[in-house]
């Protein structure tokens, strides 16, 4: 287990603003060594709380290229024929993942191939299951192409807590199944736009781990 890179900062700001909250305990609670130990305790749980949000397990994708894989760790929450007006522009299977604060948050592609777009839009910070936060949340879309020139859309959704989205792909990249593509921190959502003759391979709530949770088959 390691420490993703997006972490660093945070946890280094974490570090300093609890040793800083320890020395003034110190300094003018000292007479009180009920009250220290319970800072003390809080102060190790925030800690450990902000440390595993950062966790950077390794994932093992078995790579195939009529499967798509799930992109993050989390609850399917959403499987519905919808339209995807963004780039698209027709029908397609929407499975949507729902990343809670205590879930892993490296994003990575379902499939291998070629970045053929890739698009931040600033926005609200609906609750990440709410209907409109698709359209109308801060997000990031971005398109993979496969070897069989089957368009995949992912889209990075913030939500109340998550207020930074971090996308790494950029257009004419090449896209490895199971590599990173991003990072979304405290709690937020992936979407997936599949083909309409996508056999579906996981069902409404079912947990699904990033990398090698097989979503669904095309072909």
């Amino acid at each position: 287990m390691t420490i993703h890179k997006e972490g660093y900062a945070t946890l280094t700001i974490t570090i300093l603003a609890l040793a800083a909250l320890h020395i003034i305990s110190d300094q003018f609670l000292s007479g009180y060594p009920v009250i220290r130990a319970i800072i003390l305790a809080v102060s190790i749980l925030l800690f450990l709380i902000v440390l595993q949000f950062f966790r950077h397990p390794k994932r093992h994708t078995v790579m195939n290229d009529t499967m798509m894989i799930a992109p993050a760790d989390g609850k399917v929450v959403v499987i519905e024929e919808t339209d995807e007006p963004e780039f698209l522009k027709d029908k397609r299977i929407q499975v949507s993942i729902f990343m809670s604060p205590l879930n892993v948050h490296v994003n990575r592609y379902p499939v291998s191939g070629k970045v053929i777009f890739s698009k931040y839009h600033p926005g609200l910070y609906l609750v990440a299951w709410h209907p409109k936060s698709s359209t109308e949340n801060e997000r990031t879309t971005v398109v993979i192409e496969t070897k069989n020139k089957i368009p995949v859309l992912m889209r990075q959704i913030a939500g109340a807590l998550a207020r930074r989205i971090v996308c790494y792909s950029k257009e004419g990249d090449v896209a490895t199944q199971g590599g990173e593509m991003g990072f979304i921190k405290f709690g937020s959502r992936v979407d997936i736009f599949l083909p309409l003759n996508a056999q579906i391979k996981v069902q409404l709530n079912q947990k699904v781990t990033g990398g090698e949770t097989v979503i669904a088959e095309v072909g």
